[in-house]
């Protein structure tokens, strides 16, 4: 699909198509199935009443994973946040006592236990194409719907993602993007930047519904992968570093 670009240039979309290019290859990663075990786990364990001891071993978890996709921009992101949101959450309120340091902790522990979340959900979405992930359903002999519907959207988010970049751009030209132009147009900026996302967002939903038909992901046939998903050595490694990380936390709690 060819679409003009701002500066008159023409821009093929191969991610509506499902075209793998030299820049849109994913990065290597886990089996989708041990990638999807490992982020249903985590969510299960850092959302419960107590998840704040999990913490740790969700963020060695989703650390390694990103260190492994060489994602040095995620790694320092990914740092970064979690330095702030500890601080804030459970150093803050103690070196302050007050009612604000407390709500403000409060809110910056639940935000952390997402963002840990997000940390290996990343992970799952970058290195995971929807051939890949649908193959793994199929092994699990997961429904049809349900598995069309998870590769579909593994495959929308990146694309709502460029199309973001690019209206952020077509505003940063027109002087609508930073302090400045959002201090003096503060209501334009964000309608200039919601109405466009929303046309986008329903242009990328139609291009991949259409590509999903042509792929036959929609038949009663079932297709054949050309290459079978499979558990390698880096998904025994992690799943180890998992269960040792979990044992060290059951571990811990006990002693304490």
């Amino acid at each position: 699909m060819t679409r003009v670009g701002v500066d008159g240039t023409r821009r093929t979309n191969t991610h509506a198509v499902g075209v793998d290019t030299a820049h849109s290859r994913p990065a290597p990663g886990l089996d989708p199935r041990t990638a999807i075990l490992l982020l249903v786990a985590t969510s299960v364990a850092v959302m419960q009443v107590d998840g704040v001891r999990w913490m740790p071993a969700a963020f060695v978890v989703g650390l390694t994973l990103t260190i492994w996709e060489r994602a040095w921009r995620r790694v320092l992101t990914l740092l970064v946040t979690v330095g702030v949101l500890a601080a804030l959450g459970f150093w803050l309120p103690i070196v302050w006592p007050n009612a604000v340091t407390t709500t403000t902790g409060v809110g910056a522990s639940y935000m952390l236990r997402f963002v840990l979340v997000a940390a290996i959900g990343a992970h799952l979405v970058v290195t995971t194409t929807p051939t890949r992930l649908s193959a793994s359903l199929r092994a699990w002999r997961v429904p049809r719907p349900i598995s069309v519907t998870l590769g579909v959207m593994v495959r929308f988010f990146p694309v709502v993602a460029n199309e973001a970049r690019a209206v952020l751009d077509a505003m940063r030209l027109r002087g609508l993007v930073g302090a400045r132009g959002i201090a003096r147009h503060p209501l334009r900026s964000v309608e200039r930047f919601v109405v466009p996302m929303i046309a986008a967002s329903l242009r990328a939903s139609e291009d991949l519904s259409a590509a999903a038909i042509l792929r036959g992901l929609g038949s009663h046939r079932t297709p054949v992968p050309l290459v079978p998903p499979r558990f390698g050595l880096g998904d025994l490694l992690v799943l180890v570093l998992a269960a040792a990380l979990a044992a060290v936390t059951l571990l811990s709690k006990g002693l304490s």
